[in-house]
């Protein structure tokens, strides 16, 4: 039997480096696997650094990365030119690595961090002598290892990434589909509202159903119009005019929804002279985008309401405009009956003709039309009249306080004149004529007598009615001559106005101060013209009879005046 073999000291150092290739081997293998699983780069590259003694005596000088820069660097490589030229050396290994001679070692390489088709930078290391072959190995497996990790952390925060914006994408997606189909109702609701021709009840229904807040519909001067939803106040709070102009200006000039108290405010004005508001209560704030929205579509189709409205208003007032100048023309009874009747219009009641004359404080006889006319709808005095020159003629059918309704034209003005001249009533269409030939002598005759602003009813004026209807205006012209010739005269060559003087004298019941007021003249000047009408004229002014037929001669002479006009 052969004796046992004794191992050599030199299969022992064999067997001790065979060991410890394993275990580096082993460790390589765990680290792998901690890298693998590692996200985070800078926990990969930690593992790398501090690993690197473990496989042999080698140390860590640093780690640099192409799109990073230097991650970590030993304390000896402080040096900022070291650093730089150290730099300009690993550009020049580029992704083969090798050994670096820029640093003061014995031993220096750059090892690069490659994975597939490409490589993330450089693990510097470096020791005191040349490590062996297997510990180089183990370094290159430890770096591409590295490398490897770093591609794989790179990729999932990518997915990551990704993963984010698609769910964002989706999101978004799913908030614009939300959005859409939202549009999509409101537009689907408004629609059968313009369809069904619903009005400005219908909008405002059609709204708070929507949003679920209570809605309100109101006109330009605050008056509400349609009103849907819960506490409806009563009575309608209504602003002052001119904070409800500041709030129109400011909300034409923004050109979206503002916030006015508690509420979120809308105009519609698809012309200059028309103007509504959308009105949504929501004194909380709490109102959101897709109610937002829905606020701006209501008053797009407000819009789209109060164009049509104008348009039939304006077509019905232009027809009417239409039958109000033929019945003041004179036409046939039964064809103004048919077409009365189509209007739905009763031309049988009793009506009056009103001839009205005035201003604004400007020179717009178009704001002093739609005055009157909005008078004409506060005092229900009727609902047919028609612009002649200067003045509007109101077929007006209903008896009422003529004062009351040009106190309501001044209203509706804001300030200026206005008087009126109130024909007597017709029955039959074929009374029109005369009744606007009545209301128009009443106005002359007010403008004649140069008094204040009034409205004059044709019955009551009395003898100034008769001397208007005298057949033969030249038997006026005689009586005027006759009593007022020489003063006529005078007035004439001299350009003076001892006629009218004289006129407001009698009118005035033979009051100096009276007269004087009215004439706007100091008393002794009309002291001094009284006097120089006696010595003219030859008359005693205190005389009854004279003081009679004078004062029907000076308002013969005012009737003559009137009627030349």
């Amino acid at each position: 039997m052969s004796a046992p073999t004794v191992p050599t000291a030199r299969s022992a150092f064999a067997e001790r480096a065979l060991r410890d290739q394993l275990s580096n081997l082993r460790g390589l293998l765990l680290l792998s696997m901690l890298m693998t699983e590692s996200t985070e780069e800078t926990q990969i590259l930690r593992l790398a650094e501090t690993s690197v003694p473990s496989f042999g005596h080698c140390r860590t000088e640093g780690v640099h990365l192409i799109d990073g820069g230097w991650r970590s660097v030993a304390s000896s490589l402080t040096d900022r030119a070291r650093l730089a030229d150290l730099d300009a050396e690993l550009k020049a290994l580029g992704r083969n690595g090798g050994p670096v001679t820029s640093l003061d070692r014995t031993w220096a390489w750059a090892f690069a961090l490659r994975s597939v088709g490409d490589y993330a930078g450089h693990l510097i290391v470096s020791a005191d002598d040349t490590p062996s072959e297997h510990e180089q190995f183990v370094l290159q497996a430890l770096a591409q290892q590295t490398g490897a990790a770093l591609a794989n952390a790179r990729l999932h925060t990518k997915e990551r990434n990704t993963a984010a914006e698609l769910r964002a994408a989706n999101a978004t997606l799913a908030d614009t589909v939300r959005a859409l189909e939202h549009t999509t109702q409101i537009h689907d609701r408004f629609t059968r509202v313009a369809v069904a021709d619903e009005g400005r009840e219908g909008i405002a229904t059609a709204l708070h159903e929507l949003t679920g807040y209570s809605i309100a519909i109101e006109d330009k001067y605050g008056n509400l119009r349609a009103w849907a939803g819960p506490s409806k106040p009563s009575p309608y709070p209504k602003d002052p005019p001119a904070r409800r102009e500041q709030m129109l200006r400011r909300a034409l000039r923004e050109g979206r929804p503002i916030r006015e108290g508690g509420r979120l405010v809308a105009v519609a004005s698809p012309r200059p002279d028309i103007v509504g508001v959308v009105a949504l209560i929501d004194p909380g704030a709490t109102v959101r985008d897709q109610e937002l929205l829905a606020l701006e579509y209501a008053a797009t189709v407000l819009s789209m309401e109060l164009v049509r409205l104008r348009s039939l208003a304006e077509t019905e007032l232009r027809l009417r405009r239409d039958l109000a100048e033929e019945l003041l023309a004179g036409t046939d009874e039964q064809s103004a009956l048919g077409r009365a009747a189509a209007l739905g219009y009763d031309l049988e009641r009793t009506h009056r003709v009103l001839v009205v004359e005035g201003r604004a404080r400007t020179q717009d006889q178009d704001l002093f039309f739609h005055a009157v006319r909005r008078a004409m709808r506060t005092t229900a005095a009727g609902s047919m009249l028609v612009a002649r020159g200067d003045t509007v003629v109101v077929l007006a059918d209903r008896q009422l306080s003529w004062e009351d309704f040009r106190a309501a034209v001044l209203t509706e003005l804001g300030g200026g004149r206005c008087r009126i001249g109130v024909g007597g009533p017709c029955d039959r269409p074929s009374q029109f004529p005369r009744s606007y030939r009545e209301a128009t002598i009443a106005l002359k005759m007010q403008w004649a007598a140069r008094g204040d602003d009034q409205a004059v009813s044709y019955e009551d004026l009395g003898v100034y009615q008769i001397l208007g209807e005298v057949e033969d205006p030249e038997a006026v012209e005689r009586l005027v001559r006759r009593w007022l010739g020489h003063l006529l005269d005078y007035d004439a060559k001299r350009k003076a106005e001892l006629v009218a003087t004289l006129s407001q004298y009698l009118e005035c019941g033979g009051s100096y101060n009276t007269t004087a007021a009215a004439l706007c003249v100091h008393r002794s000047t009309l002291k001094y013209r009284l006097q120089r009408i006696r010595e003219i004229s030859g008359l005693d002014l205190t005389d009854p009879d004279t003081h009679f037929n004078l004062q029907l001669a000076t308002r013969a002479w005012r009737t003559l005046q009137a009627l030349r006009t």
